[in-house]
């Protein structure tokens, strides 16, 4: 889990904090393969592309994941169909709701603390207040895990022990020393725990590898893998790890896992071996030989199997 999280970094976010009187609409652009909503005051409904909607209420945090457009609104407002027409930051004028964009990624965007000075913080009764993160992935682990997720999850926090959160934001964003780097640590530290969470209660919707660190017979196996993935694993010694016999192991990890412990072996070898490739000026031998390959041909020709392209040719191409 760990390993899957290192790599996603908040860096240079502007939490300006988004307090707004209804009614209100805000346009997610920045395309992020990841983004996060906390609710500190307030709350609204959050519409997908598919033409989904969830509640947000306070302490919910929701993560959305993919590429596409999508809003959040305040109760009872009919989301925009021509995107287009929505600006940066509108003035709520003759009734009309504020409409606001939030896409630092994309094209010039200057995601400042000054441009975006129509978002602030304060107490406006019956506001609406935000905290929100858009993350970029640095590694192919990383979309390992945003594949493992559901395109939209939702998990509720108890604000009675953590409503030091909305403190430290605003702290930060007064522009003391250091300000910068603490917000971005807090949203980390805000989606690594999101994620915990939902992988806690997530039950049967969890992937199988995270569902079998917790098993006792699945679980020693599992951490031998992800510890020593290059060891001549067999069922047999996977078996010894967890301390019971072939047959009784590699049924109870496909039913855990979802497939054999040889081939979960394979999957996780060809996961590490994208990310040496893409992270790493390694040659071809020694990548092999730490993933347990006798010989370059022999990974060569397992990674063209699982991948479909050479290793050569996948660096190549990610290059």
């Amino acid at each position: 889990m760990s390993k899957l999280l290192s790599g996603i970094r908040a860096e240079g976010s502007v939490v300006t904090h988004a307090v707004m009187p209804a009614p209100w609409t805000i346009r997610f652009a920045d395309h992020a393969p990841l983004t996060m909503i906390t609710v500190l005051r307030g709350g609204g409904t959050l519409r997908t592309p598919d033409g989904g909607s969830r509640p947000l209420a306070v302490g919910d945090t929701a993560l959305v994941r993919g590429l596409q457009t999508f809003h959040l609104v305040s109760d009872g407002f009919r989301t925009p169909t021509d995107a287009a027409d929505l600006k940066t930051h509108q003035d709520c004028r003759d009734g009309k709701p504020a409409e606001y964009e939030i896409s630092c990624f994309t094209g010039d965007s200057a995601c400042t603390a000054e441009e975006l000075s129509g978002i602030h913080w304060g107490s406006e009764a019956n506001a609406t207040a935000l905290m929100v993160g858009a993350y970029r992935t640095s590694a192919r682990r990383n979309e390992r895990l945003l594949h493992s997720l559901p395109p939209v999850l939702v998990v509720t926090d108890d604000f009675d022990t953590c409503g030091w959160i909305e403190s430290a934001a605003a702290s930060a964003v007064d522009q003391s020393a250091g300000s910068q780097a603490m917000v971005d640590r807090l949203l980390d530290w805000s989606l690594v725990c999101t994620l915990r969470t939902w992988f806690d209660q997530a039950g049967p919707a969890a992937p199988g590898w995270f569902r079998g660190l917790s098993d006792p017979i699945v679980g020693p196996a599992l951490t031998a893998i992800h510890t020593t993935p290059g060891a001549p694993w067999t069922v047999a010694t996977l078996a010894a790890e967890s301390r019971v016999s072939r047959s009784l192991f590699a049924k109870r990890f496909t039913a855990v896992v979802g497939r054999p412990p040889l081939a979960y072996l394979t999957e996780s070898r060809m996961h590490e071996a994208e990310e040496l490739l893409t992270a790493t000026d390694l040659t071809i031998a020694q990548i092999a030989k730490s993933l347990g390959y006798a010989d370059p041909f022999g990974f060569s020709a397992a990674f063209k199997r699982h991948r479909g392209q050479s290793p050569t040719a996948f660096r190549a191409t990610a290059a």
